[in-house]
């Protein structure tokens, strides 16, 4: 009695046979990025609320807003009526920032804690395009979100008070034409820049350390500096590494702007001319390169993390 050869599907035989085609990296890290954005709602909630927030408190306070205003002279009221736009900006800016921080802190430790990384690693999605697209989280879909929220919030209360100036019989010419809203979006937009390449280490760190600490993730990202500083201060009676820090939050504006004119006077801080922006002595500056550098080892390192950690 014979036994019958095993079905074999007739495409394993088939020379002509297409394999499917590999996804491209490009389009991983895309698809990497998006997930990142649909697992993290408060990226872009967070700033919307406040947007919101801001922009019915602006609407309460605009009728008494504009009749003060109106009744400046010329050269105050060029900075009253920039003031409540420069404010709606930094209030995002910093809340991006905050933003930032808890989704760096918890971007590598939140998919080892609940275990979906195990999940994720079994998808053809390296380690080093998962913590990428964490990466560029912070670096630029956040400024660019950032930035088109902000550009909409100021120009919807630039209609508002040009309906409340209509209404109230006062011409809204004299607003648009004191309002240097274009210059404004180009410096916001320089801002934003210079934020990401300069807290580039910052980010970095903290991606290394979601993707090492068991817990207390907070913790960790601040004793060590604590410590050394600590160290430093104890051993040799030197506060350089504390200067380092404080260089690492504030520094970029000494080197990023101009904030005394030619003639020695000083610019008001609510609105920073296109003049006196500095981005060839801010790319120029080694601190933003070395800061740079130690981006690229923490996030090497958390790649590594990322491939060797388990969950917790």
């Amino acid at each position: 009695m014979s036994i019958p050869p095993r079905a074999v599907p007739e495409s394993s035989l088939d020379p002509g046979a297409v394999a499917p085609p590999a996804i491209s990296a490009t389009r991983l890290l895309y698809w990497s990025v998006r997930r990142e954005l649909w697992e993290n709602r408060s990226l872009y909630i967070a700033p919307l609320a406040a947007a919101t927030v801001y922009l019915v408190g602006f609407l309460i306070g605009l009728p008494d807003k504009m009749r003060t205003v109106s009744a400046l002279d010329p050269a105050k009221r060029s900075i009253a009526l920039i003031m409540p736009y420069s404010h709606a900006a930094l209030l995002l800016i910093v809340i991006g920032f905050v933003v930032a921080i808890f989704y760096c802190m918890d971007a590598l430790h939140g998919e080892r804690r609940d275990r979906t990384v195990l999940f994720w690693k079994s998808l053809p999605v390296s380690d080093f395009t998962t913590v990428l697209s964490k990466a560029s989280i912070p670096l630029l879909v956040l400024p660019l979100l950032l930035f088109v929220v902000i550009v909409v919030l100021e120009l919807l209360m630039l209609l508002l008070s040009s309906v409340v100036l209509l209404v109230s019989g006062v011409g809204a010419a004299t607003l648009w034409a004191q309002l240097p809203l274009f210059q404004m979006e180009l410096v916001l937009l320089y801002i934003l820049i210079v934020l990401a390449l300069w807290y580039a280490p910052l980010y970095g760190w903290l991606l290394l350390v979601s993707g090492w600490a068991r817990r207390a993730i907070f913790l960790w990202v601040v004793l060590p500096p604590l410590v050394i500083g600590a160290f430093e201060r104890i051993a040799f009676r030197t506060s350089h590494f504390s200067s380092l820090m404080k260089d690492l939050l504030v520094g970029f504006a000494a080197n990023a702007f101009a904030f005394r004119t030619p003639d020695g006077a000083l610019i008001d801080p609510h609105f920073i001319p296109l003049a006196q922006l500095t981005p060839g002595k801010f790319m120029s500056s080694p601190g933003l390169w070395i800061g740079l550098m130690f981006a690229v080892i923490f996030l090497t390192a958390a790649v590594r993390m990322r491939r060797y950690r388990e969950p917790i």
